[in-house]
């Protein structure tokens, strides 16, 4: 217990003398793990919303790799984003490895199939007949889909939490394509490794900390978002 406390002081005391490595590295996680979440749902949601409209032969082993995309180990995603971007893969030439745009990529990978398979269960929960519906007024096959996203909207949200949680908190994917580089692209999560291996364990509690309030802070804005409208009761 006294190592835990120990942690949070020097995590306060941190975040009161404005240390300008660790404002770095906390931003640098938020920029990376919410643009990569945002890219997971510019790619999810439309591909989940489809698959819960379409019937076509192997439909059900496409639902099922996405299923299992959703338990994807981060290092597998940090290993196959690696050997794209290393100089004799087939994108080394773009010099993308070791830098935070390396690490964006292998967290959208984790993240897509988490919004993904929220997505399509989202939407497969509908009433059928509102789709019916939706056509029989004469939607077209985008406008029905844009529709019933909308009112599957607090799944999409929760597919957002889930897919921002799912990457926020990882660090073998990141230590795999990002290098761990002081001043570019360390986060708090690669931070946090590299203390505890010096021995640092209550710099190491601090940054798992401050990585702990990130996370809320941001799943809170989310959450609050998702059910602010809410009726009581529903």
């Amino acid at each position: 217990m006294d190592l835990i406390w120990s942690g949070l002081r020097e995590a306060v005391a941190m975040l009161l003398r404005g240390d300008p490595e660790l404002w770095r590295v906390t931003w640098l996680t938020l920029r990376v793990s919410g643009t990569a979440t945002l890219l997971s749902v510019l790619i999810g949601v439309p591909v989940g919303a489809i698959l819960a409209l379409s019937r076509f032969p192997g439909r059900n082993l496409v639902v099922s790799l996405i299923n299992t995309g959703m338990g994807m180990p981060p290092v597998v995603a940090g290993l196959w984003v690696s050997l794209l971007l290393w100089r004799s893969g087939p994108l080394g030439h773009l010099g993308l490895m070791y830098t935070p745009t390396a690490m964006v990529i292998a967290q959208a990978l984790i993240a897509t199939p988490i919004v993904m398979g929220f997505t399509l269960a989202g939407i497969q929960q509908l009433d059928r007949r509102l789709s019916l519906q939706l056509l029989a007024l004469g939607a077209s096959r985008w406008q029905l889909i844009l529709l019933l996203i909308r009112e599957a909207r607090l799944s999409l949200l929760a597919a957002v939490i889930a897919g921002f949680g799912g990457v926020v908190s990882e660090v073998g994917a990141s230590m795999m394509v990002g290098g761990n580089i002081q001043g570019y692209t360390r986060v708090l999560t690669t931070a946090t490794v590299l203390e505890v291996s010096k021995g640092n364990f209550d710099v190491a509690l601090a940054l798992s900390f401050i990585l702990m309030a990130l996370a809320f802070g941001v799943t809170w804005a989310l959450t609050l978002l998702q059910q602010g409208r809410r009726p009581f009761g529903s």
